[in-house]
């Protein structure tokens, strides 16, 4: 959930930031971070809430193949265009209820009462546009699987190899990256198959959200982690 995941007043897609309080910046931390009470220096996008701060320290970066997962997340970025992550973040709960638990099969058979029903439900993001995405998106993830056998599958051999980044990660290195050449031939790809709201700054989001690529920044005390949940990780595979 970052699409780092918002395009808001930072440009680029990372989480809505809020300029730090005298509490949380105690220190000097470098550009684009913040170091809370604790002495805990993390991404400054996180830190307008305690929710969010457990979002950035425990989900956003560290890889995900879990099908319900990535089908959520890729959901989620999409109701998210023009929209704070933050808010996105706060009404996840009440998505996962209005769609299934983002289990595609189910959502792929919801049909006009559901729309309506969706349309109404002030729990969510209420575009009716976004909420027949999700819909059409869940059929084309079934169909999707019957060729690569797993969402997760079809996603991770796009994992851009580590010459091809940043040597550094820092907040200007990342704010120069709205999109990158993996995040571009993603979207072309799903908008071929017939997917919507998946464009290449959309699925970069997405990319940032589940672990594909590592933008906590160099000096963040969650970059470390990630890395090391990905090495720890067996990327799923083509069948």
């Amino acid at each position: 959930m970052i699409a780092l995941p918002t395009l808001l007043c930072l440009k680029f897609p990372m989480p809505s930031a809020t300029p730090p309080t005298p509490s949380q910046s105690s220190a000097s931390p470098a550009a684009g971070l913040f170091t809370d009470d604790s002495h805990t220096t993390r991404c400054a996008w996180c830190q307008a809430t305690p929710f969010y701060r457990h979002y950035h320290d425990n989900e956003w970066g560290f890889p995900v193949d879990d099908e319900r997962r990535l089908f959520e997340k890729i959901c989620l970025e999409g109701f998210q265009a023009g929209l704070s992550w933050l808010t996105i973040l706060n009404k996840r709960e009440s998505f996962r209820s209005a769609f299934a638990n983002f289990d595609a099969e189910q959502v792929a058979r919801f049909g006009a009462s559901d729309l309506k029903r969706l349309v109404n439900d002030a729990g969510i993001v209420r575009h009716a546009g976004k909420i027949a995405s999700t819909i059409n998106n869940a059929q084309r993830v079934i169909e999707l699987r019957k060729e690569f056998g797993s969402l997760g599958a079809f996603v991770w051999r796009l994992e851009p190899e580590v010459k091809s980044r940043p040597a550094r990660i820092t907040h200007e290195a990342v704010k120069a990256m709205p999109t990158s050449p993996a995040s571009i031939v993603l979207s072309k790809d799903l908008k071929k198959r017939g997917w919507t709201f998946v464009g290449p700054t959309t699925m970069y989001a997405f990319m940032q959200a589940m672990g594909l690529v590592n933008d906590h920044l160099e000096g963040c005390a969650s970059r470390k982690k990630a890395l090391a949940a990905r090495k720890a990780f067996t990327a799923p595979r083509l069948p």
